[in-house]
């Protein structure tokens, strides 16, 4: 029998506690299991959780963090290098380019096995940015470029933020996120009208945005206009999934106008029920929320950040707007509240986007061609039009 290849993820934060990085990897590790990857998770320990522990069959390392920030990044770095000589991975696969990467590059140094490290983000609050802000974050980034084998992309912003601090094409990879197209789809009419019945969500048409409630996802730009879309479109209502630090100004903000749903583990029959997305994000990577939503045959209206434009086809496959502009949001949102066939038209085009190109058992393909790629120092072979991006 083939030997696995043994895969230490290393991640800022995972189950239970969920993020966007953090769900993308749940999903993708079983995958990987049956491309023949073993996956060893190590990542911080929060108050309650245990040192470490089997979730769905993933073995997840727990490393202690003390209170400050600065002090929790080196002693994560501390006692992950001890445990990684201990597990003896073939590779490393860093998520972010800040603590996971610093102790990756240290590890590889030690252990002399490849790293490699996804950007979670780009923009203004990317990981780029954020490691330039850092105490000797230029230098860190300077042992980064010399240091990682190959970085991930998830989106053209961040491949471009990249090559702007000369990390060679020959190293930057492109393999965005993917979605469970089994899960997430799109609901015959009849699946629609008993979801919203056993949800307790009207039968009108439904605008739904889900995702953590924090500043940088604007959802005041879209509450701000809501009275006068719903003054145009009475029927119509807004759903809120999702909680954060967010949540009891924008409670309070919406008032009875919109529908607050707080956190949910399961966000599929909500997307499955609506017919619209909203994703007034100022900065994204690339949002599994948004692959959800497409995923389900919903009109998306988003922002112009992070991968929503490499997704997107303006009025083809969604509606991209500008950020911070809630005029524009109410003016999308009009359109197609007034236009079914176009928002059915729109959502059955990004059904087939996602279908095309942003499966999670692609990306799980693009990964293991990439770890072995990686292993036999073929990077280089990996370029944008071999993993099927478009131009």
């Amino acid at each position: 029998m083939t030997q696995p290849l043994k895969v230490a993820m290393l991640i800022q934060g995972y189950l239970p506690r969920i993020g966007g990085a953090e769900r993308q990897l749940a999903a993708l590790a079983p995958l990987l299991r049956e491309r023949g990857v073993e996956i060893h998770i190590i990542t911080r320990r929060y108050p309650g959780l245990s040192a470490f522990e089997l979730i769905d069959g993933v073995p997840v390392h727990r490393l202690p963090i003390p209170g400050p920030k600065a002090l929790a990044s080196l002693a994560y770095t501390v006692t992950a290098v001890p445990l990684l000589l201990r597990l003896r991975p073939h590779l490393i696969h860093a998520h972010e380019l800040l603590s996971p990467t610093t102790t990756a590059v240290l590890s590889k140094r030690i252990l002399g096995i490849p790293v490699v490290t996804k950007l979670l983000r780009g923009g203004v609050l990317g990981d780029l940015a954020k490691l330039k802000k850092k105490p000797g974050g230029l230098r860190r980034l300077d042992t980064f470029r010399q240091q990682v084998d190959a970085f991930i992309t998830i989106s053209r912003e961040i491949d471009d933020e990249l090559a702007d601090v000369d990390i060679p094409a020959s190293r930057r990879v492109f393999i965005p996120n993917g979605v469970d197209t089994n899960r997430f789809q799109p609901a015959t009419t009849a699946e629609k009208k008993a979801l919203c019945q056993r949800l307790n969500l009207p039968q009108g048409p439904l605008v739904i945005f889900t995702g953590r409630l924090s500043p940088e996802k604007r959802i005041d730009d879209v509450i701000s206009v809501w009275p006068a879309i719903k003054q145009a479109h009475s029927d119509a209502a807004l759903v809120i999934v999702g909680s954060g630090d967010e949540a009891t100004r924008l409670e309070t903000m919406g008032g009875d106008s919109v529908h607050f749903m707080g956190r949910i583990e399961d966000v599929a029959p909500y997307l499955r029920c609506a017919d619209i997305f909203i994703l007034p994000s100022e900065t994204e990577g690339l949002s599994n929320a948004l692959l959800e939503a497409m995923a389900c045959g919903l009109a998306s209206v988003v922002t112009t950040v992070g991968g929503a434009t490499d997704l997107i086809a303006h009025q083809q496959s969604g509606w991209l707007i500008p950020a911070h502009a809630p005029e524009a949001i109410q003016a999308a949102l009009n359109t197609l509240l007034d236009d079914e066939q176009m928002c059915r038209q729109l959502g059955q085009q990004a059904r087939k986007r996602i279908m095309a190109e942003y499966t999670l058992e692609r990306t799980a393909d693009r990964l293991r061609q990439l770890y072995d790629a990686v292993l036999h120092r073929h990077v280089a072979d990996l370029t944008a039009s071999s993993l099927g991006v478009e131009s």
